[in-house]
């Protein structure tokens, strides 16, 4: 069974920052694209940004320019760091791997981020 596992997440004030981890095995970070998605309460789950393994990346036009997306191949790890946040930034975030053409193949528990006023 592939772990995918996500932290970073928490509570933080509009304006402020966060980094979002996500631990995942040698061989993913070898063959699979990866990528970021969010689910707020009574919304559908969308796309955040994804990064390919050989470094295509691509993002919600909406968050272009206050997330970043990466990858750390040594450390097994990919991140996403959020910044300038906004309320509406509020939702649980997710590490996908393994792109699959219409899905992502493994799913982490996902980690709650939290934006107040």
């Amino acid at each position: 069974q592939v772990q995918l596992v996500e932290s970073g997440g928490g509570s933080v004030q509009a304006g402020g920052s966060l980094k979002l981890s996500c631990a995942a095995p040698t061989w993913i970070f070898r063959d699979c694209a990866m990528g970021w998605y969010r689910q707020a309460p009574g919304r559908e789950r969308e796309m955040v940004a994804t990064n390919g393994n050989r470094g295509t990346i691509t993002y919600a036009d909406s968050l272009k320019g206050r997330f970043t997306i990466s990858r750390d191949n040594a450390k097994n790890t990919l991140y996403l760091e959020m910044n300038s946040l906004e309320t509406e930034d509020t939702a649980r975030y997710y590490c996908a791997a393994c792109r699959t053409p219409t899905d992502f193949n493994y799913w982490g528990q996902g980690t709650q981020v939290t934006v107040s006023s």
